[in-house]
């Protein structure tokens, strides 16, 4: 194949790709995967059984295990999904037998500003079209288990508004004194749409349902896709649906989706959800495609079952946790390996001169607008200065007690000068650097990359915790906001501090674990403030509660549950071939 990044989009480098690409079959073949344990859709995309895979393997060794983090992006992004497929591809050219685990990409963001998550030029997931338009279901599944419990929680207060207890008990029901407006839950949808963030619901007439403010949020933020990346099986996964907190009554005792009859159905939904997917890079290299993004307002992991899977399949699983390692990473080291028992063995923080540069004083790129120009010019002042950011990241990494490499994800603006800098400030901060042209060359431009993540692999490390499940929420959030964002403290609204006072009482929701929502755009909770910023709080403003997938949510800042879509969206650009039915402009 003779494909050019610097003159070809990435959908069609992708489609020019998927004419060679192995057939399901095959990958299965050279995974070792038993005929009844690959599930096809077609012939290019499957699910794999992995109850039965992690049963026929249990006495297999696991492979070795990288997370792949960044800095803080700019608005752009900088190529962490990018960097993870080529490292696969370099391994694969390292002669190493690897496997991927990504997360599906959300159709907000697929057909908003940012775009899918395949990848980039010769380091991208394919097939394109079925990797960024639903793949095998999974999101939908997450949103018809989701919203069912909203219609099960709405219909029942309407009911109590309408029926006496005489005539609820008549149709088997105790009334739950629902209180309107402590709703925990709203409804989701998988798109960026703010004019859904509030809303009234139940207008009409008495049977058109119980009038009261609502909302959507994004559909990845959903606690049922978050249980998704943590459950270890569909029994864990029945149980964690079971404990979901839609709302209080007016006593404030929690009402669960057992509490309404509706958990069991919910889960039904999620059976076949539950099996993780096989794609593969456009080299070749199997990957794992299972649970969902966004870890500034969820937790932002691929599954626990995908890498538990990877982990057996091959001898190195590369995974990826969402944005920078103060928001991700963090999540993974403290929430994810936690539940899956898993011990990493390195971590690569990815890192741009481009955000570098915004780091260090370059003007913010907006997206949609044109770059500005100072970004085409070389200036190592800058990039020297932003280095702050990447090298507390990399003391984030090494506090987990992580070998941490550094991948400068080169973009031909580079000049040689910026590129020396960066690495010679990572190597004095104790950190591995590689330089990875993946992006333009595939695996043979990552082997640099790859080499290094084999070398860091091969050193023992000490993973420990950040902190105790025993420790109290409001002294987790001042740890957390310490020692990973580098703030002075944390200020509450009078609200989040009184459900931080109610949680440290309460016997289960005090050994939950701590799940942040804060931008991905800083270390601080303000977007706007780069670099690593000195002299500031967090300010907490609300904290809610996922008993069912086992965390609390400290939502920091002025971020959404719900993004919004930009001025010139991706779906401006995106078609159909009516000949052949190929999706056209995707990226």
């Amino acid at each position: 194949m003779n494909l050019d990044p610097t003159k070809m989009k990435d959908w069609q480098i992708a489609e020019a790709a998927e004419e060679h690409m192995k057939t399901v079959y095959q990958l299965g073949e050279e995974l070792g995967l038993d005929k009844e344990e690959l599930l096809p859709y077609g012939h290019y995309v499957a699910k794999i059984d992995y109850k039965k895979v992690l049963e026929r393997l249990k006495d297999r060794p696991d492979g070795k295990y990288i997370d792949v983090t960044a800095i803080t992006p700019t608005p752009l992004g900088e190529g962490k999904s990018t960097c993870a497929v080529g490292l696969m591809e370099g391994l694969g050219k390292r002669g190493k037998n690897v496997v991927g685990a990504l997360r599906q990409p959300s159709g907000g963001p697929t057909f908003n500003i940012k775009g899918s998550a395949a990848g980039g030029g010769l380091a991208q997931v394919i097939p394109l079209s079925k990797f960024s338009l639903g793949l095998t279901g999974d999101i939908n599944a997450i949103m018809n288990s989701h919203n069912l419990a909203m219609v099960a929680l709405t219909a029942r207060m309407q009911h109590e508004a309408n029926y006496t207890d005489e005539q609820l008990a008549q149709r088997g029901l105790k009334r739950l004194n629902v209180h309107p407006k402590k709703v925990e839950f709203k409804w989701i949808i998988d798109y960026c749409a703010q004019s859904l963030r509030n809303i009234i619901i139940g207008l009409g007439g008495k049977m058109d349902g119980f009038t009261m403010q609502s909302g959507f949020n994004i559909a990845v933020s959903s606690e049922i896709m978050a249980i998704l990346a943590v459950a270890k099986d569909l029994k864990d996964l029945r149980e964690r649906i079971g404990k979901i907190v839609l709302a209080y009554d007016k006593q404030d005792n929690p009402i669960t989706t057992e509490d309404l009859e509706v958990a069991g159905a919910m889960t039904a939904w999620m059976v076949e959800a539950m099996n993780p997917n096989l794609m593969q890079t456009i080299e070749g290299q199997p990957c794992l495609i299972h649970a969902g993004p966004f870890a500034n307002i969820a937790i932002g992991q691929s599954s626990v079952i995908a890498d538990l899977v990877g982990l057996k399949l091959g001898d190195y699983l590369v995974t990826e946790s969402g944005f920078g390692a103060d928001i991700g990473f963090e999540k993974f080291w403290n929430l994810k390996c936690r539940f899956s028992g898993l011990k990493p063995h390195c971590a690569v923080v990815v890192a741009t001169i481009r955000a570098l540069k915004c780091h260090g004083g370059a003007p913010i790129p907006r997206p949609g607008r044109p770059m500005p120009e100072e970004y085409n010019k070389e200036n190592v002042e800058w990039v020297e200065k932003g280095c702050a950011n990447l090298i507390h990241h990399i003391e984030t990494v090494k506090k987990a007690g992580i070998n941490p490499v550094v991948c400068i994800n080169a973009f031909y603006t580079d000049t040689k000068d910026e590129i020396a800098a960066v690495r010679r400030l990572c190597e004095q901060a104790g950190a591995r650097v590689a330089v990875s042209e993946h992006w333009l060359k595939g695996g043979e431009g990552a082997l640099e990359f790859a080499d290094a993540v084999i070398e860091a692999c091969e050193e023992e490390n000490e993973f420990k915790f950040l902190y105790d499940l025993d420790m109290p929420l409001r002294e987790r959030i001042e740890k957390i906001t310490r020692e990973v964002y580098g703030g002075d403290g944390v200020v509450y609204t009078p609200e989040a501090e009184a459900k931080a006072k109610a949680m440290e009482q309460d016997p289960e929701l005090s050994k939950l674990g701590t799940c942040m929502v804060k931008t991905h755009l800083s270390l601080s909770d303000d977007p706007n403030k780069k670099g690593v910023p000195k002299g500031w709080k967090l300010l907490v403003r609300d904290i809610l509660t996922y008993k069912g997938a086992g965390f609390v949510v400290p939502v920091a800042g002025a971020i959404s549950l719900m993004p919004g879509t930009g001025s010139d969206p991706a779906y401006r650009r995106i078609d159909v071939d009516v000949e052949t039915g190929k999706v056209k402009g995707l990226f």
